[in-house]
């Protein structure tokens, strides 16, 4: 699980009350019955540079997933499981009022547009930034009530006098030996795929599709290493749409030299528009906003399918997989390091009080002393006690527990470094521990154990797996209300597709998994102001001998860091829970023990003894 960072402070009551108010005003001057501002920017992001965070300003929540809607008399916020305890904390004291729903994926705020408003009256939404996908159910469900639809408007701007202005950030480039393919290799491989499916133009929005395809980083999006373009691919050239200061003249040759030109950012809707008649234009609906495909000139042929880069950057190479197994290491070393350092605080009666906000600090610097380290992932959760049952948790200078007594620790954090994404979650105990918080954690730990030890055909739809991981969990009367795994980039957003180990997602054909696809897997049990447990590995796909019955594939575990055993409640585990749980550790020892020495090293040691 991993939140967003908030780039704007928290408004008050009375600032939220105040701006809701003028969001009213400006939507009688325009005619406007209900305003919809969803939690996306222009590329359909799921972290958002400050400028789309509109949301957020409105109403201070910062869940990654969310959709508001006001009307004259209403206001409310509706978003998933995972952001429900967050999301009533963080709007108590407003007028806006939380709205369930059972995952990111629901359409109920549509539903409940249709059903408020009335034949003849006004819903208005930004084009600009409205997934194609989601305009056309809003669309269709408004249409069918004989309520209007307008999707050219920006209410926020009339409104937000301080709106941020577009990230400055530099475009850098992301080059041998990380890169395992040129530039010039990818671009001929996704030229392959336009052909087959018959489209001699393509355009893509997606950060992380153009930073991969391009071979190009930035940092307009925190903690995720891309920038904002838009890019359109022709049979023999491409043109990214991108700030050009963003690009040193050094960097612009060198795309040059690859048939790669620039265009201003905001050219890329005019670049559409101006498309001639005949032109067979590949776009992916989930991929692109009603915006862009408004401007799409008449006499194009659409031809809609999956970015065919979603499905390249999906599957690492063995090169990528080698530069990833040693990011690990380094990974796991500044773990080793950080734990050592935990323990040794929670053991000394002289210390000063420690609070979850220096968890993230100690960690964070940690993993900065490695090679390659660029950044953290996400911002760190760290949740002692009760926290650690808010799912997406996120402790502040102003609002955080110190950790003292007893109880269980939730850390789950990761690194950006140049040779690959982390992202993992472990547990520690603080004090003693109850038996039902042990039998809680051993519950999860099976559900990683049976996911993570699992043989299935290649092709397998992603979400089918996911029901291996709950599987113990459901045997004790117990559910989770988030996904078990969320694919992983390459020096790229710590959340990809098109895999997603996901009751909630539909097993369509896109979601298949590949060898070479990295993914999490990480259950949980929460419970509301008592505790919270996940646990998270990362894996890879990897092949394994084919029978009669076809290709087939297996799990490599990548993450490298000790579960904490003392958490444990033995008598609950199997002969084969013991053997995976003691063949685990062997190989964190042997992988880690070179890169740490020590208290560190004497750590690695201890929790990794044999049960």
């Amino acid at each position: 699980m991993t939140p967003p960072d908030s780039t704007l402070p928290m408004p008050t009551s009375t600032a939220r009350d105040e701006r809701l108010a003028q969001l009213r005003a400006a939507m009688r001057l325009a005619g406007v019955d209900a305003c919809v501002i969803p939690s996306s920017d222009p590329h359909l992001s799921e972290y958002l540079p400050g400028r789309w965070q509109g949301r957020e300003w409105l109403t201070g929540f910062t869940g990654s997933v969310g959709t508001f809607i006001a009307t004259a008399d209403f206001a409310g916020c509706w978003t998933d499981a995972r952001y429900w305890t967050q999301a009533a904390t963080e709007l108590a004291g407003s007028s806006v009022h939380l709205m369930k729903i059972p995952s990111g994926a629901s359409l109920l705020h549509i539903d409940w547009l249709a059903a408020k408003l009335a034949a003849g009256q006004t819903v208005a939404v930004d084009a600009r930034v409205l997934g194609l996908s989601s305009a056309r159910l809003l669309a269709d469900a408004l249409s069918a009530r004989g309520i209007i639809l307008r999707t050219d408007i920006d209410l926020l701007d009339g409104v937000w006098s301080e709106r941020p202005a577009l990230p400055p950030a530099p475009v850098f480039e992301h080059a041998a030996p990380f890169a395992s393919l040129s530039r010039a290799d990818k671009l001929a491989a996704i030229r392959a795929a336009m052909d087959e499916l018959g489209a001699d133009r393509h355009f893509i929005s997606t950060l992380d599709d153009i930073a991969w395809l391009f071979n190009l980083r930035g940092a307009d999006v925190s903690y995720n290493p891309v920038f904002l373009a838009h890019a359109l691919l022709t049979n023999d050239s491409a043109t990214l749409f991108v700030a050009e200061a963003k690009v040193s003249a050094d960097l612009r040759a060198r795309l040059l030299q690859d048939g790669v030109t620039l265009a201003p950012y905001q050219d890329a809707g005019a670049a559409l528009a101006a498309l001639p008649l005949g032109t067979a234009l590949l776009i992916d609906p989930r991929r692109i906003t009603a915006g862009m495909r408004n401007a799409i000139a008449a006499g194009v042929t659409v031809i809609e399918a999956v970015n065919p880069s979603t499905f390249a950057k999906s599957k690492k190479s063995a090169l990528d997989a080698a530069h990833v197994r040693a990011t690990m290491e380094h990974d796991g070393a500044a773990l080793c390091e950080f734990f050592a350092w935990l323990e040794a605080e929670l053991a000394n009666p002289a210390r000063a009080p420690l609070t979850e906000v220096a968890i993230d600090r100690h960690i964070t610097a940690a993993r900065a002393r490695r090679p390659g380290f660029v950044s953290p992932s996400f911002g760190t959760i760290a949740g002692f006690n009760a926290n650690g049952a808010i799912i997406h948790y996120r402790a502040s200078e102003a609002a955080h527990a110190v950790i003292e007594g007893d109880g269980l620790l939730l850390i789950d954090s990761g690194g950006q470094y140049l040779g690959g994404t982390t992202d993992i979650t472990r547990v520690v105990p603080v004090g003693a521990t109850s038996e039902a918080q042990r039998r809680d954690f051993t519950l999860v730990l099976q559900g990683v154990i049976a996911l993570s030890s699992a043989r299935f055909p290649r092709g397998t739809r992603s979400p089918m797996l996911d029901a291996l991981a709950r599987a113990p969990i459901w045997a004790a009367g117990i559910d989770y209300g988030h996904g078990t795994g969320h694919g992983v980039g390459f020096f790229l957003n710590v959340h990809e597709g098109p895999q997603s180990i996901s009751a909630s997602a539909m097993p369509e054909p896109h979601t298949a998994m590949e060898e070479g696809m990295i993914t999490s897997v990480e259950p949980g049990i929460y419970r509301p102001g008592r505790w919270g447990i996940r646990i998270e590995n990362l894996v890879l796909n990897v092949a394994t001998e084919p029978t009669e019955f076809g290709h087939w594939l297996r799990f490599e575990t990548l993450t490298l860091c000790p579960i904490d055993t003392r958490c444990l409640h033995l008598p609950l585990l199997r002969a084969d829970d013991i053997a995976w749980i003691n063949d685990y550790h062997a190989t964190v020892r042997a992988r880690l023990a070179p890169h740490v020495s020590g208290p560190a090293a004497a750590w690695l040691q201890l929790r990794t003894q044999e049960i």
